[in-house]
């Protein structure tokens, strides 16, 4: 099938964690920087692009993307800057990373017992956006928002898109936050409402069942024991384990993305004038 043109089954995006060494690793969610390297090359050699989930939906939307595979990092760890992007940029990738913006500089509290690992700071989200990543929201401090009272879910939802679209203002064209990751891959039709209303364009999930679509896309978990076979095998059974993302919600992605470049150009222009006024 040409790479030009859409896959018939669903997207297939690629969920991984931390890059670092996975000797001490209870929860599976870390993969070493060589075994990542190796999954890139394979994907290269097979004439796939690993690419952020922003360009993955783009494509869908456009009737194409069927050499495209989305590739996305949960939870903002350090080594992401420091492992992944090295080896992403060396293949021509880019992801998606979704940090925590009310753990900056923190760690993995969530995750105990278990390996303490650092998580991005402020400066270290920067620089994975200047080095052509896409920056998400996974929630303020990795809250279970089918867990979450009222309160909690609005605030996990909007106060974190706020806070990283503030933090991410002073790089021109990519301080819009369109992507949000459920902490844990638990989601509800309670959930869903609240980062719809929070103004994100999609969401990631796991295995979201019937409430698949572009405010919970599927994603399949990729670790350590990922060799080339098996990275083979999840490909070819992945559309009878996942459902497709109905074809409208594609257009209404693409649709609503116009709408917000529009307002951040806008309130970009704006930014710009007012620093421009302080300093004259």
């Amino acid at each position: 099938m040409p790479a030009d043109t859409v896959s018939a089954g669903p997207l297939w995006a690629a969920m991984y964690h931390s890059v670092a060494d996975p000797t001490d690793d209870p929860y599976r969610v870390t993969v070493s920087p060589d075994r990542l390297e190796r999954q890139l090359r394979w994907l290269r050699r097979r004439g796939l692009t690993g690419v952020s989930m922003d360009r993955l939906l783009r494509a869908r939307a456009e009737g194409r993307g069927a050499g495209l595979v989305g590739l996305t990092f949960d939870d903002g760890y350090a080594d992401f800057l420091e492992q992944a992007v090295p080896l992403l940029r060396r293949y021509a990738f880019t992801a998606t990373v979704f940090v925590l913006p009310g753990r900056l500089g923190g760690t993995n509290e969530w995750d105990s017992p278990g390996p303490c690992k650092p998580l991005l700071t402020a400066d270290g989200i920067r620089a994975a956006a200047r080095a052509g990543m896409e920056i998400g929201s996974h929630g303020l401090r990795h809250t279970d928002l089918t867990k979450a009272d009222d309160a909690l879910l609005a605030a996990d939802t909007a106060r974190s898109r706020e806070l990283l679209r503030e933090l991410l203002r002073d790089l021109t064209g990519r301080h819009e936050v369109a992507g949000y990751c459920y902490p844990y891959g638990t989601v509800d039709a309670r959930a869903i409402n609240a980062v719809r209303a929070a103004g994100y364009a999609y969401a990631c999930a796991i295995s979201p069942g019937p409430l698949t679509g572009v405010f919970a896309l599927p994603r399949v978990h990729v670790g350590e024991s990922d060799t080339g076979l098996r990275l083979h095998l999840k490909r070819r059974t992945h559309r009878w384990r996942r459902e497709p993302v109905p074809a409208g919600e594609y257009a209404e992605y693409a649709t609503h993305t116009r709408r917000t470049a529009q307002a951040a150009r806008a309130a970009q222009t704006a930014y710009a004038d007012a620093r421009a006024a302080t300093t004259t």
